[in-house]
């Protein structure tokens, strides 16, 4: 599966399942998109390829460590690593195909903005759940035959 930002300049491919997704509603993930919540999910490093644009990534680091890449042309959030570098946030509306993935978790529902009205139908999470946690939580179930 392939993504880019809004120009195309920046173009990625994602090897394998896609994970499920979480929407974060914490306040700096509403400054990074100008919404409600950041729509994402988490990929392995082994699984994620820059195809072109990667030079025009920029960066920008709060002094709390929060890390935010973007083209430099359009200044569409872009993919990152985190923090132990094992796997990369993606951001799911630069995805180019529709893929078959659910929104799974809710996440720092506690620090939503006061006008942000949650969805049911996931589950919520006042903060933060351990790494381990959510990543159990957002792998794809298959079903039950």
């Amino acid at each position: 599966m392939k993504g880019k930002c809004l120009c195309g300049a920046v173009e990625f491919e994602l090897d394998g399942e896609i994970p499920n997704l979480y929407q974060c509603h914490c306040s700096l993930c509403r400054k990074v998109t100008g919404s409600s919540a950041n729509a994402a999910f988490r990929i392995g490093a082994d699984q994620f390829n820059w195809i072109r644009g990667e030079q025009l990534i920029s960066d920008y680091v709060t002094d709390t460590g929060f890390k935010s890449q973007f083209c430099s042309m359009c200044g569409s959030p872009l993919p990152n690593l985190t923090g132990d570098d094992s796997a990369y946030w993606v951001p799911v509306g630069l995805l180019e195909d529709s893929a078959e993935i659910e929104l799974v978790a809710h996440l720092f529902v506690g620090s939503r903005a006061a006008w942000d009205v949650v969805a049911a139908g996931a589950e919520h999470f006042d903060e933060m759940p351990d790494s381990e946690a959510l990543d159990r939580l957002l792998q794809r179930r298959k079903p039950v035959i």
